[in-house]
C-alpha cells in the first residue's frame, strides 16, 4: 500500500472517530411524559461517552500516530484498523445504553399515569381502559426482565396511549383545611353541609369517622383545631382531587 494510504487512514481516523451519542431509536410520544434528550443526566451521558471501547480507540490512535511518525507505516495501519473497531464497538454501547435508558424512563412515565388514575378516580370511571393498561404495564415490566428493550418501550408506551386523553373533571375537592370557628364557623356539621363537601350536614360523621386520628382527642369531635387537614372522602363515587382553595367555583354534590 501506498504512504498516501496511509495518511488518508491516520487522517480519517483522527477526525473522525468521536464518542457516538446516539438519537433516541423512538419517535417521542406527544402524550407521554417521556425523557428529553437533552435534559439527560450529564453524569450519565459523561460515563457511556466514555467507555472503555472509546478511550481503547483513543489510545490506538496515539499508537497509529506514533508509528507513523517513527514511518512504521505497517504498524500504523494495524493500529488504525483497531482503533477503528474498538469506536465502532463504542458506537454500539452508546446506542444500547441510551435505548436501556429511554425504556426505563418510558416505564417509569407509564406508572406515573397508572397512579394518576388510581389517585383522581379515573380507574373506576374508565376500567376497561384502566385494566388494559395495567395488562400492557405488566407486559413492559416482564420484556424489560427479559432485556427486550424495544419490545418494552412499546408496552409502557401502550399504557400512556391509553390514559392520555381520559379526562377527569376537578368539580369537588378532596381535602380541606380547618379555618377559625369565630371566622368561619368550621365543625365537622358545618364543613359536611357545604354543597362542595356533602351538601348535607347529617353526614358529618362521614368526615368525623375519616379524620379522627387527626384530631387532638380522637374520641371528641367537637376539638377540631384549625389548620387540621381533612380528608373528604367520596360517598356517591364522585371524583375528588386536590385540597379546597378559598375563592374558587365549586360544583354542587347534591
Amino acid at each position: 500500500m501506498s504512504r498516501v494510504f496511509y495518511i488518508v487512514l491516520f487522517v480519517g481516523i483522527t477526525i473522525g472517530i468521536q464518542p457516538a451519542l446516539a438519537r433516541p431509536r423512538h419517535e417521542p410520544r406527544a402524550a407521554a411524559p417521556a425523557a428529553s434528550w437533552a435534559g439527560t443526566d450529564h453524569a450519565f451521558l459523561h460515563d457511556i461517552r466514555n467507555n472503555e471501547y472509546i478511550l481503547e480507540s483513543q489510545r490506538l490512535v496515539k499508537l497509529a500516530e506514533e508509528a507513523y511518525q517513527n514511518s512504521d507505516y505497517d504498524a500504523s495501519a494495524r493500529y488504525a484498523e483497531e482503533a477503528i473497531y474498538y469506536a465502532q464497538l463504542s458506537d454500539e454501547y452508546v446506542a444500547m445504553q441510551l435505548k436501556i435508558k429511554e425504556t426505563i424512563d418510558a416505564i417509569a412515565a407509564a406508572k406515573t399515569r397508572l397512579d394518576w388514575a388510581v389517585s383522581t378516580g379515573a380507574s373506576g370511571q374508565f376500567p376497561a381502559e384502566y385494566g388494559e393498561a395495567e395488562t400492557w404495564y405488566a407486559a413492559s415490566l416482564n420484556a424489560r426482565s427479559n432485556e427486550d428493550w424495544d419490545k418494552a418501550y412499546e408496552a409502557a408506551g401502550k399504557v400512556v396511549d391509553l390514559l392520555a386523553f381520559i379526562q377527569v373533571p376537578e368539580g369537588l375537592p378532596a381535602s380541606y383545611t380547618v379555618r377559625s370557628w369565630n371566622t368561619f364557623n368550621d365543625c365537622f356539621w358545618n364543613i359536611a353541609g357545604r354543597p362542595w363537601v356533602y351538601g348535607d350536614s347529617y353526614r358529618w360523621r362521614v368526615l368525623y369517622n375519616a379524620n379522627r386520628s387527626r384530631l387532638p382527642d380522637p374520641e371528641n369531635p367537637d376539638l377540631i383545631e384549625p389548620g387540621i387537614v381533612l380528608d373528604i372522602p367520596s360517598i356517591q363515587g364522585e371524583i375528588r382531587q386536590g385540597e379546597w382553595e378559598a375563592g374558587r367555583t365549586y360544583d354542587s354534590l347534591r
